[in-house]
Order: structure tokens, then sequence, then C-alpha cells
């Protein structure tokens, strides 16, 4: 949402961002922008919960009175233009409806995955979640077991916030997505059938304000010190996002996959990831002297100039929209381990539709592990992925470009904005 904020604050608009005290963003990263403090009601159990169906739903619930206050305020100093929240802030479109304000929604992942999750509802009542393995002829190529999901311990409101999410996403005045025309075509296709509204694929985001980054985490910058010694797209770069964790065992797995692969390895283990540990108590032992200065774990790292760097040649990824666009970008193929939500459609995509990398499909074991590993890093299989990806480099680079799709679609979306004026 940031990232588009300074889009938009850089063709000449002025911006306000109406946030939440969880998840609050660091303003002194965006001094050209006016921030506006919300309460979200939420107890520390509630904010800290893994039950992120159940976060969302209260969020809407407690958000609406405070959000509604405060966009009333902002009116009465004067006129808004738009409002633009993400889909699944779905409340917001009533609270626009009653100000008489357009609200344009944006969506974070990707336009393949949005399908599949509008299609969720449909494909329950029809039986398929019952069947893994079983192809989903709605949304090919995907099987049931590359659909979205979520732990929740209420099926029932997920469904629910998955409808109001769609429903009031078509009643918008617009979709804004962070993808680009050459890379999700079919997908645009059918979402403009399924959502007749003014679409906007103006992506990569981060493309567009290198610089900046969406991380809530501390970088740690001695990773592109370490990267600066190894040789051209020699390493693997491991991480699996901001949220994800994992057991003890699946860490020693990894672990052990990557030792004994021999090839150079960037690790990122986030403080907390592991369940049960604190950061690297769960390594095995002897697995530093093993892997000596091949190997460098950070708790964090700058992973937009870490994708860019010359002596990365491959990602280890959960594959979040964002890690597997910024993949895309810098012509890396990917290793993909998806955890949870959209992440399994972007592997399905990424391994079988676009060819671009790999997915372990039966789980992480140390064998598995080291073999896909050098599949992508030393292999012809991973030379076929680098040529693919490169390609599709170089379409997110051309779609910026004056003339080039995003471009235009950004131009769209400026007089769209204008012409509610």
């Amino acid at each position: 949402m940031l990232q588009l904020a300074s889009i938009l604050h850089s063709q000449g608009f002025s911006v306000t961002v109406i946030h939440t005290h969880f998840n609050s963003p660091a303003k002194s990263r965006h001094p050209h922008f006016t921030f506006l403090p919300i309460s979200d009601g939420l107890s520390p159990a509630e904010a800290s919960t893994e039950d992120v169906v159940s976060l969302l739903t209260l969020l809407n619930s407690n958000c609406a009175a405070p959000f509604r206050d405060a966009l009333g305020g902002l009116l009465a100093d004067g006129p808004i233009a738009c409002l633009i929240t993400d889909t699944g802030w779905h409340f917001s479109q009533s609270v626009a409806d009653g100000f008489g304000i357009p609200r344009i929604v944006l969506r974070t992942t990707s336009v393949s995955s949005f399908l599949a999750f509008a299609a969720l509802p449909m494909l329950r009542e029809k039986g398929y979640l019952l069947k893994q393995e079983s192809p989903v002829p709605e949304l090919a190529p995907l099987q049931v077991k590359d659909l979205p999901s979520f732990t929740t311990n209420d099926s029932d409101n997920l469904y629910n916030s998955l409808s109001n999410t769609v429903q009031q996403s078509k009643a918008s005045s617009g979709l804004i997505w962070n993808t680009f025309s050459e890379l999700e075509k079919f997908a645009l296709i059918q979402l403009r059938e399924q959502f007749p509204i003014p679409n906007f694929p103006i992506g990569p985001f981060h493309k567009s304000f290198p610089a900046s980054s969406s991380s809530l985490l501390t970088e740690d910058m001695s990773s592109i010190s370490w990267l600066n010694t190894q040789k051209p797209k020699s390493v693997l770069y491991v991480s699996f996002g901001s949220i994800a964790d994992m057991g003890g065992n699946k860490f020693l797995e990894m672990a052990w996959g990557l030792a004994n692969s021999m090839q150079p390895f960037l690790w990122v283990v986030r403080p907390g990831m592991i369940r049960g540990s604190e950061w690297l108590e769960a390594l095995p032992g002897g697995f530093m002297e093993k892997v000596g200065n091949n190997g460098c774990i950070v708790k964090w790292a700058p992973q937009q100039e870490v994708l860019a760097h010359f002596a990365v040649g491959g990602f280890w990824t959960h594959n979040g929209w964002n890690s597997t666009l910024e993949s895309i970008c810098e012509g890396v193929p990917m290793i993909c381990s998806p955890c949870f939500g959209d992440q399994l459609v972007n592997a399905k995509y990424v391994s079988d539709v676009w060819g671009i990398g790999l997915r372990f499909d039966k789980g992480v074991e140390r064998g598995e592990v080291e073999r896909g590993i050098r599949r992508v890093m030393l292999e012809r299989e991973g030379e076929e992925m680098r040529e693919r990806i490169l390609c599709l480099k170089e379409k997110a680079d051309a779609c910026l470009k004056e003339g080039g799709s995003s471009y235009q679609y950004l131009e769209q979306l400026i007089n769209h904005i204008l012409s509610f004026q």
C-alpha cells in the first residue's frame, strides 16, 4: 500500500494514510505522507493470534466506527478525490458509500490467486475441497491441493469473509494490481469477465521505487558484504518471509540439505521462526563447522538488493507474491516451499505454468533439498529456468517504460481518479 502511495504521490497526489496501531507503518520513512492512526480495539491476545481469518474479521468489525470518524474529520478539512483500501477491508465500502466517496481497491496478491480465493465458496458447495489431487476445471491448471488455504477455527467465518471481500470489491470503483499484463494475461481476461469494473495492473510496484522497502524488520547489511565475496550466480538465497514459522524437524532437514548441497547459501532465519527456539539453537551440532564460509545466516536481509546481486543464482522461497515478483524482476529462478494462503497458487504458477522454478511437493527432506538445489543451481534444468525467467524480467522492465502496459494502466488510473473530482 505504501509503495502504491509513493507512486501516486509522484504523480502529484496528496496522500493521507489512515492506519491501525496494529502493524503501524514506519512514518519516518515516508515524510511526504500524512499519517492518521485509529484504534483497532485489539487486546494483546487478539493481536498475537495465529488465526488470520479471525484477526481480519475482528479488524473489520472494530475499525468501522473509528475509520468513519477519521474519514469524516478529513472531509471537514476539504474534499477527498477517492479512498483506496485493501480488499480485506471490506467494511470500508459502506463507509465510502455513506460519504459519497469513490472507493478503489488494492489487491496485493496475484490475479490468479485472487480468482482462486473468489471461487472457494463455490468450490466448497460443489464438494471439490475434499479431493486434494482433483483438478479444478474452473481454475485450470490448479488442483485442489494448490488452492489458497488458511488455518482457522471457524471455517464458516472464512467463507463469509471471502464472500464479503468479493461482493465489496465488485461494488468498488476499480481494482489496482501489483502485477503486469504480460505475466498474467489469461488471468486478467478471466478477471474482467468476473469483475466488470476498471482494472489497473500497474506493477511491479517496487521497480517504480527501488529504494523503498515495505519491510517492518531491520535489515542486516552484512549479508551484502558476504555476497560480495562469492562467485557470480553461485549463491542460493533462502527466505520464507516475515510471517511463516516451522517446526524443528523441518529446520533440521533444511539445514542438512543446504550443507550437503555444497552450494553457497545466504539463509534468513528470523528470531522466533523456529517454534520453541529463540534463534539458531535448533541448528544441528557441527553444522556451522561443516558449512564454514560457504554459508551466511542473518536475521533479516535487504531482499531486493540481495536478489539483484550478481552472486545470487537461486531463491528458495515461501512464494509470497512480493517475493515471487521480486525474483521474477531480477531473473532469479526459484525453489518453492509454499506455506499457506496465496503462496500455493503462486508456487503452482512458478513451477508448472511459467517454468521458472521447482516445487517441493512431498515436504522437506534433506536428500530432496540437496537434489533440488543442485537441479536449480548446477544442472541444465536450472539453466532453462533461468532463460525463461530472464525473458519475464525483460518484460517486467519494459512494461514500466513509456508506452509499456503498466505505464499506460497507470495513466488510466490517474485519469480515473481525476474524473471523480
